[in-house]
């Protein structure tokens, strides 16, 4: 486990990988961004709770394959203790049964390890910024599997308004950009984006998103 000092004003992340090559190639790469800083590391998932919840990062890479609690389980843990941290899945990884559970599971999206270092800086404050990274081929796949009770029948519930927004989340559109878009105040979009989780009992905006993906609403 390494930590470093606080870094105010920047993008805080923690790289949770069993793998220190990858840590260390991580680190390396991300150290040289003005914006983003590496406050810690972890080789498992059960280090890496231990850690986030300690020093409390913006941004959470995680790797899905580790031994003993693996990413998934390790993300569940996370959002049953309401850390705050937005986790991007960092996997060699890409059959849809893995990077799927990740994103039920509350993943702000996935990135591929042989990612353009420039891409993978860009997806960090896209998460950061409160983007969802659905990639396609997921989102197709998504579109042919069961509901599994998450508001199942429930978007008739939505009003016009908290439709749109769905919308846009699906879209990938952060709170900011929804606020803009439909020209409204982030407090204002910040209760739709409650009341959409509430109506369709689901635990996040990246639920949300995929439950728009399956429903067609969105782009």
């Amino acid at each position: 486990m390494t930590e470093t000092g606080d870094g105010a004003g920047t993008i805080r992340v923690l790289l949770v990988d069993d793998h220190q090559v990858v840590r260390r190639g991580l680190r390396t790469f991300l150290e040289i961004q003005d914006d983003i800083e590496v406050v810690g590391e972890a080789a498992d998932g059960t280090e890496g709770i231990a850690v986030a919840e300690r020093l409390r990062p913006d941004v959470v890479l995680m790797d899905v394959k580790m031994p003993g609690t693996d990413g998934i389980e390790a993300l569940r843990t996370l959002r049953e203790l309401a850390n705050p941290a937005r986790v991007l899945i960092v996997t060699s990884f890409t059959e849809q049964r893995t990077v799927v559970p990740a994103l039920r599971a509350g993943a702000a999206g996935y990135v591929y390890k042989d990612i353009d270092p420039e891409a993978l800086a860009g997806a960090i404050r896209s998460v950061h910024a409160g983007h969802v990274l659905l990639q396609s081929e997921v989102a197709g796949a998504l579109l042919t599997q069961d509901e599994g009770g998450n508001g199942q029948g429930r978007g008739t519930t939505l009003t016009e308004r908290e439709s749109e927004v769905l919308g846009l989340i699906a879209d990938g559109r952060s709170n900011r950009e929804i606020a803009r878009a439909l020209v409204l105040s982030e407090k204002t979009v910040k209760t739709h984006v409650s009341n959409i989780l509430m109506k369709l009992d689901l635990a996040d905006r990246t639920q949300a998103a995929l439950w728009a993906v399956r429903h067609g609403v969105g782009g």
